[in-house]
């Protein structure tokens, strides 16, 4: 094989397409199909399930195993990150936790609430989780690696465009193979008995229910899709990109704690830069509120919006994720020229106080209409707040060349906010058996943040 210098089109379009390979997990696992799935899964009002011995309400549930899995990544990618470098395989890295998340996907066919079998479908859930988290790390450690500073905006862009395009092609594909089941090869058919001396009633019912166990089983497939086409297509990434940059030494005790030490060092400095530490302090705070909107977003509306009936809410359901998608983009350019006119600053306060007005909302509504509303607002708020926090920590740095450590901890602290507001979120679903109150009491985060952040020093803000 050819190894590719530095800079190279081919090889900046191979690292891209990973994005293309893996954005399809996000996207139709994690935001849509599955919760949709998982929410069906429990066919009485009273949405219970017992696992590791505890009768856990069941969005509160996922919810717990969610933030397990990002405190597992938080504390495990620095350590994985360190020794990869250290020892040069990167790219073995990035393919085991990409093979892992695939099996994850493909194992959620299997997925069951029954006592016997919860434990192992949800191992295959927190596989998938992982996998797209720890392939991420070593996926966007490889940018410095492959693009010059001048090329590393663009590459990056194209490959959010590439994950946003082939994501929503295969969440079609599946929305299609669930709404008309009979057009994918799924058996609607009903019983000979019924159709020949059963009612009308009868007879309509049957097939309603028939297309319902179709689209059930389309569900299925559709993880079996995720994780195939994310093997797939990321082996022209894997084909192209390097092993990595170093040759390979042996990994001591030393090597594997070595990325934890670095991450001590740059708190350490933080301490001494009252700008920076103010902020990471605000941004660790409404950062926690935002990510747990948006993981348990479908859950919500899943859960607590009158949709009529099955067909209409998992049509809503993922309309209502498509819409967040595009209006996502329209809002990271709005906030990117709002943030050039009045600062980053300024801007994130605007931005946490509609994400703060959102909670309210969100704890009062009940129709579809109410819900598709909340979601373009999502979006709107949610691709803005992302870019501008990452932006404006990245202004915030001191004069290093060490901004990988700065980043990790950036990282670090994201997951270790998620743990923390997905595990309140939780806990407050499972005590008062409510996803309302759970929404509600994140207002506090925003409120916080918004405090914070207005303590944050106006210098080259």
């Amino acid at each position: 094989m050819t190894i590719l210098e530095k800079g190279n089109k081919k090889l900046l379009n191979a690292w891209a397409f990973y994005d293309w390979a893996n954005s399809v997990y996000a996207l139709t696992i994690a935001s849509s199909i599955f919760p949709i799935f998982y929410s069906a899964l429990f066919l009485s009002d009273v949405k219970v399930v017992t696992a590791f011995g505890i009768e856990f309400k069941s969005t509160a549930l996922i919810t717990f195993v969610t933030a397990f899995t990002f405190l597992v990544v938080a504390f495990t990618s620095p350590i994985m990150s360190g020794i990869a470098d250290y020892v040069g395989n990167k790219k073995n890295f990035m393919k085991f936790f990409c093979y892992l998340g695939s099996i994850g996907c493909i194992g959620l066919y299997w997925f069951d609430i029954s006592p016997d079998k919860i434990h192992l479908s949800l191992l295959f859930y927190f596989m998938g989780l992982i996998g797209y988290w720890g392939s991420l790390v070593f996926y966007n450690s490889y940018l410095p690696d492959i693009a010059f500073p001048e090329q590393q905006d663009r590459v990056s862009a194209k490959g959010f465009s590439l994950g946003y395009i082939g994501s929503v092609i295969l969440l079609l594909l599946n929305l299609g193979m669930v709404l008309f089941p009979q057009y994918f090869g799924f058996d609607i058919s009903i019983s000979e008995t019924i159709n020949k001396t059963g009612t009308e009633a009868d007879i309509q019912e049957a097939m309603t229910a028939a297309k319902n166990a179709a689209s059930f089983e389309a569900m299925r497939v559709s993880f079996i899709t995720v994780g195939v086409w994310w093997a797939l297509f990321s082996q022209y990434s894997f084909y192209w990109l390097p092993k990595g940059t170093s040759s390979g030494h042996k990994v001591t005790k030393a090597i594997v704690f070595n990325g934890l030490k670095e991450l001590r060092l740059v708190w350490i400095q933080l301490k001494q830069d009252l700008r920076l530490k103010r902020y990471l302090y605000a941004f660790f705070v409404f950062s926690m509120a935002v990510q747990t909107i948006m993981l348990v977003a479908v859950y919500f509306g899943e859960e607590e919006i009158a949709w009529g009936g099955s067909s209409e809410k998992t049509t809503g359901l993922i309309g209502s994720i498509l819409i967040i998608q595009l209006v996502a983009i329209i809002g990271a350019v709005l906030t990117s020229r709002a943030s050039a006119k009045f600062g980053n600053i300024k801007t994130l306060i605007f931005v946490n106080f509609i994400w703060m007005s959102l909670c309210f909302y969100a704890y009062f509504m009940e129709t579809p209409l109410q819900f598709y509303i909340a979601a373009s607002l999502v979006g709107l708020v949610m691709g803005g707040i992302q870019a501008l926090a990452r932006s404006t920590y990245s202004k915030f740095l001191p004069d290093t060349k060490d901004t990988t450590s700065y980043f990790s901890f950036y990282d670090v602290s994201e997951k270790i906010g998620i743990v923390i507001g997905m595990g309140i979120f939780a806990t407050i679903d499972q005590i008062t058996g409510s996803m309302r109150n759970g929404i509600l009491f994140l207002v506090v985060f925003f409120l916080a943040g918004i405090i914070l952040l207005f303590r944050v020093p106006k210098q080259n803000a």
